[in-house]
């Protein structure tokens, strides 16, 4: 089973979603904004991808926040903080399979390697 990770009016989540339907694949879609993500989710997201590439500091949200709370993000730790109190700061889409995260972000030439 796939789950997107994601928020729905968010380009590269609805390529993502798009590229899904168009390949008949069956999926699951969780809205981060409205139903959250926990620091277990961050962490293991984190163990594949790297926490920085998880918090997108190239995103709108990370460019809003004050610079105090930038420079707060030292570690994986202060990073997941940010990401739990601003899910917007999360790269997305974030995908998973059979419960195991294989994407983050929209790459259209990823995905066919990746998904099954």
């Amino acid at each position: 089973m796939i789950k997107v990770y994601g928020i729905p009016n968010c380009n590269s989540v609805k390529k993502a979603i798009t590229w899904l339907k168009d390949h008949d694949l069956e999926y699951e879609f969780h809205d981060f904004k409205k139903e959250g993500v926990n620091a277990d989710q961050l962490k293991s997201w984190s163990a594949v991808f790297g926490w920085e590439q998880v918090l997108n500091k190239k995103g709108t949200t990370w460019r809003k926040l004050d610079s105090a709370q930038q420079q707060a993000v030292k570690d994986e730790s202060s990073a997941i903080e940010v990401m739990i109190a601003t899910p917007s700061a999360i790269k997305r889409p974030v995908i998973l399979q059979d419960n195991q995260p294989v994407l983050l972000g929209f790459n259209e030439d990823l995905y066919p390697q990746k998904l099954k």
